[in-house]
């Protein structure tokens, strides 16, 4: 069973909810991505989506926009974020890590390169933006083949047909995008979150995580109450951006945001119980 099934199933069993953050690859640099990757499992993380910086991510708003821009300046690459995963896997063995971002760099370096080098290095599922799930029939079966999950995002405008396609292509979780717009929006309709799902589980066995708009503890409690789990990126990103020359400050923020939804989102389980 694969670390994202398995933790999945975990929450399952004990009616939780995944807490998933996002943070882009070696912003500021590798050696604080790595600290920080550390500091997200002690406060409570499921799972953790790293960002692949990319010259023009055109899903992304200015923040995560500005993260990959210092990213690629401080001489980040899919290589040596590949190199950062095998040296995290060296303390942690079982959160599920999902690389996220764009076609380009995986197509630069030949997708069974990639795939087999993620593979090796402990990644468990990958995100490609801009790869929909109807052209994904050359990268998707190499990375099942390897052992990784290929996800998917199903955004409000998503017809059925492609919600089928994606779970029938995917793995790990769907992601649903929570609005029509670019990551750190903060226009955040629960009912509409609660109706999608509703549809993308009529046609996937797969868990729905939330992503987009996702900024506090409030707000993550109310989409977790609706879906399997919620993905917080901009937020995050934020902070980094904000404490970059102070790196230890820098994690005992993103430690406490992080903690604050853990706590919410925990509160769902004695809510229910």
């Amino acid at each position: 069973m694969s670390r994202l099934k398995s933790r999945f199933a975990a929450l399952k069993s004990k009616g939780g909810k995944a807490l998933i953050p996002f943070i882009t690859a070696g912003d500021p640099d590798l050696d604080t991505t790595l600290k920080l990757l550390h500091a997200l499992v002690e406060s409570g993380a499921d799972a953790i989506e790293i960002g692949i910086p990319f010259s023009d991510p055109m899903a992304d708003g200015p923040v995560i926009q500005k993260a990959c821009e210092r990213a690629l300046a401080s001489g980040t690459s899919l290589k040596k974020i590949l190199a950062m995963i095998s040296e995290f896997r060296k303390d942690d063995t079982e959160t599920p890590l999902v690389l996220m971002g764009y076609l380009n760099p995986l197509e630069a370096m030949g997708f069974q390169v990639f795939t087999d080098a993620a593979a090796k290095a402990g990644v468990d599922g990958v995100l490609t933006v801009d790869l929909p799930p109807e052209e994904a029939g050359r990268l998707a079966p190499m990375l099942q083949a390897a052992d990784l999950d290929p996800i998917f995002l199903i955004a409000p405008t998503t017809q059925t047909a492609r919600i089928r396609t994606a779970a029938n292509n995917g793995g790990g979780y769907i992601y649903y995008v929570s609005l029509n717009g670019v990551t750190g929006s903060s226009k955040l309709d629960v009912e509409s979150v609660r109706t999608h799902v509703e549809a993308i589980r009529q046609e996937s066995d797969l868990p729905v995580c939330v992503g987009f708009g996702i900024k506090d503890a409030v707000s993550a409690r109310q989409v977790a109450e609706v879906s399997d789990g919620v993905i917080v990126g901009s937020a995050l990103v934020n902070i980094i951006a904000e404490q970059a020359s102070q790196p230890d400050q820098m994690i005992e923020q993103v430690k406490g945001l992080m903690t604050s939804i853990r706590q919410a989102l925990d509160g769902l389980i004695v809510h229910s119980s």
